[in-house]
């Protein structure tokens, strides 16, 4: 039985002591998923931060450590309460803001960026304009939460407010968060939100030209059409 359960988690990787085959493969999923926001520029460094959730484990990036030096040793996971239950290194700082979407919605993964376009539009406006087809996917149009100190309970209650019947949204001077049921779909609505700043930016860089925007009724219109998108089972 020990040989089968260390092949499932990978012949010759080491993972501390409470760290079962669901946890293993998650924590390689996220390390997979934090190393990919660097990688498509949506992070410098060691800023942004992944987490997933295994049933009452939140898997989570520890802080300070950068993405390409993360190891199956360096597994770090809390429980919904924020007291570390796997591994030696500390969580994010900004486990306040992970533990509060897990607390208020069905989130199983969640990826926050400092994404160069969604950053500079958090610093111009109050919610992104519905400059594409694309926001109805996120629930509407993207709220951007009121400025505080990274790490802080209020950034977190400021966060999940602007997420109110959303699935991202952009925190002030700072950077961007969205969640979803799995890492995928968490860092796809990530890449979409930076994608969908960029547009806007650009289409309001045009001296004298105000762009197009959706209306309330096009974009409802484009979430029912999107309940039938992609295969269906």
């Amino acid at each position: 039985m020990a040989e089968q359960r260390e092949n499932r988690r990978g012949a010759g990787e080491s993972w501390p002591e409470g760290v079962g085959p669901e946890e293993a493969r998650a924590w390689q999923e996220l390390v997979a998923t934090a190393r990919r926001t660097v990688s498509d520029g949506l992070v410098v460094g060691t800023s942004g931060n992944v987490s997933v959730r295994v049933g009452d484990t939140v898997l989570v990036t520890p802080t300070g450590v950068p993405y390409d030096r993360l190891t199956p040793e360096d597994v770090t996971g809390v429980d919904l309460s924020g007291r570390r239950v796997l591994g030696k290194l500390r969580p994010t700082s900004e486990l306040p803001m992970h533990l509060a979407v897990y607390g208020a919605t069905g989130a199983r993964a969640i990826v926050h960026t400092h994404a160069v376009h969604a950053t500079a539009v958090s610093t111009l406006v109050q919610e992104v304009p519905a400059i594409h087809y694309i926001t109805a996917d996120l629930g509407g149009p993207v709220r951007v939460a009121p400025y505080a100190t990274y790490g802080t309970e209020e950034l977190a209650e400021n966060m999940l407010r602007a997420l109110t019947d959303r699935t991202a949204c952009l925190l002030q001077n700072h950077g961007t968060l969205a969640y979803g049921a799995t890492l995928t779909q968490a860092y796809d609505r990530t890449a979409q939100l930076e994608w969908m700043c960029r547009v806007w930016l650009t289409a309001s860089s045009i001296p004298g030209l105000s762009p197009s925007l959706l209306s309330a009724e096009q974009l409802t219109e484009v979430r029912e059409r999107l309940r039938g998108y992609g295969q269906q089972s």
